[in-house]
């Protein structure tokens, strides 16, 4: 199994930049897909971005297309979400997930292993 820990959230205004980091431990040896997902109060968890175990796959929604970026670096066993031009919508508790496997995948039940989430509030 995979442990995932979040970190990284905050406050910070509209229009700022936030950086969330997802480290993983456990049985890392293996290939694993890593998603960020986010939930704000009285929605849905939902899809934010996707990666794969090489990195050369990624994947958006389309809310954050063009202004979040995924990146991973297996040496440090950590996956991170640079997050650009924020806005007041995009305030939610962010997790990170993981499953083993090779590609990406943008459903909630998709995923076996989950952080326990960092806060990330927007201001205007």
């Amino acid at each position: 199994q995979v442990q995932l820990v979040e970190s990284g959230g905050g406050l910070v205004q509209a229009g700022g930049s936030l950086r969330l980091s997802c480290k993983a431990s456990g049985r890392t040896s293996s290939g694993y897909v890593v998603g960020w997902f986010r939930q704000a109060p009285g929605k849905e968890r939902e899809f934010v971005s996707a990666i794969t175990w090489t990195g050369a796959g990624t994947d958006y929604a389309g809310s954050v297309k063009g202004r979040f970026t995924i990146s991973r670096d297996n040496a440090k066993n950590t996956v991170y979400l640079l997050m650009n031009s924020l806005k007041p919508e995009d305030t939610a508790v962010y997790y990170c997930a993981a499953r083993y496997g090779s590609w990406t995948r943008t459903n909630v039940y998709d995923y076996d292993y989950w952080g326990q989430g960092t806060q990330v509030t927007v201001s205007s």
